[in-house]
């Protein structure tokens, strides 16, 4: 029987989501027997797409029997994607908003489906923990992914649901990476506006961009630093080495488990491709608050997290 092999198209290797999801990729084909091959588009959605039609396109590269990708930007290929289909190779798309799988899946007799935490219900447990952190109400910085990207909105619409009234949003953006957000807040914290801003949490879309926050607010002058960082900071993803170990060390007061998907795709894949087991057109995976909700609403906080 011949080997399955897998081509895996992650965004970047600079997020620590999405270092989870090369490393649980590695383990699932080591565990099942495949062969797997990941690279990185480095958050530019053209690369990825080119990356993508030479593994699909080019007859001196060995041509996988399907291709496992999260998008780097605000599309997910419809035209790359039914390159691959037409070309006899399975397609999976991770945590984003498709509105192509089942015309491909009608068409085409290869595997094609997506793969996606509930994005929004990440949003809302968000919103709930701003409201156990902030009992009483206040301001916070919330520093949101991409523009384009899906989940980033479904995470914004979420958090706006649930948030208590009495919290207030300055919003500001960043691309997934600690260095991004860094470069985000301490351009805001020069401005003069920020001095004046009495923010009671920064909350992040994910943990390393929320890290990224942290370490903007950690050089501002002396006089302020010991004031600034004695707020909440909260994020997403709560990967076990980086953002569950953040909230225990009380460098984060809170995170969401966002579970790493690649190995999911890859045992789907698997089961239909070896056994020709039926695949659903969308498989949903579920966040979780870390600490839980009830423990945040308790007051157990890190160190140095609290307000």
């Amino acid at each position: 029987m011949k080997r399955l092999s897998f081509l895996v198209s992650l965004t970047n290797n600079d997020n620590d989501y999405q270092q989870e999801q090369a490393a649980a990729a590695e383990k699932a084909a080591r565990r099942l027997g495949v062969e797997v091959k990941i690279i990185h588009a480095n958050n530019d959605a053209v690369s990825q797409s080119q990356q993508l039609l030479h593994h699909i396109q080019d007859a001196s590269v060995p041509r996988p029997d399907a291709i496992i990708f999260e998008p780097a930007g605000g599309t997910a290929f419809p035209q790359v994607a039914r390159a691959a289909a037409s070309a006899g190779i399975g397609w999976v798309v991770l945590n984003h908003e498709v509105d192509y799988i089942l015309e491909l899946r009608r068409q085409y007799k290869v595997p094609v489906l997506a793969i996606s935490s509930d994005h929004e219900e990440v949003g809302k447990i968000q919103g709930q923990q701003f409201a156990a952190l902030l009992p009483n109400g206040g301001s916070i910085l919330y520093i949101e992914g991409p523009a384009n990207s899906s989940a980033a909105k479904e995470r914004t619409r979420g958090m706006n649901r649930t948030k208590p009234a009495n919290v207030q949003v300055k919003s500001m953006r960043a691309n997934w990476t600690e260095e991004s957000a860094y470069r985000t807040v301490s351009s805001w914290l020069r401005l003069r506006t920020s001095q004046e801003s009495h923010i009671a949490l920064v909350g992040a879309q994910d943990d390393s961009m929320a890290i990224g926050a942290r370490k903007a607010f950690s050089e501002i002058a002396e006089s302020d630093r010991a004031r600034w960082m004695k707020i909440p900071f909260t994020g997403c993803d709560g990967m076990p080495k980086t953002g569950q170990a953040w909230v225990r060390s009380g460098t984060l007061a809170a995170t969401i488990f966002i579970r790493p998907n690649t190995d999911l795709a890859i045992e789907m894949l698997v089961e239909t491709l070896r056994n020709g087991t039926a695949l659903p057109e969308r498989e949903v995976t579920r966040p979780e608050s870390v600490p839980s909700l009830a423990e945040l609403a308790g007051g157990k906080l890190g160190r140095g997290a609290g307000v």
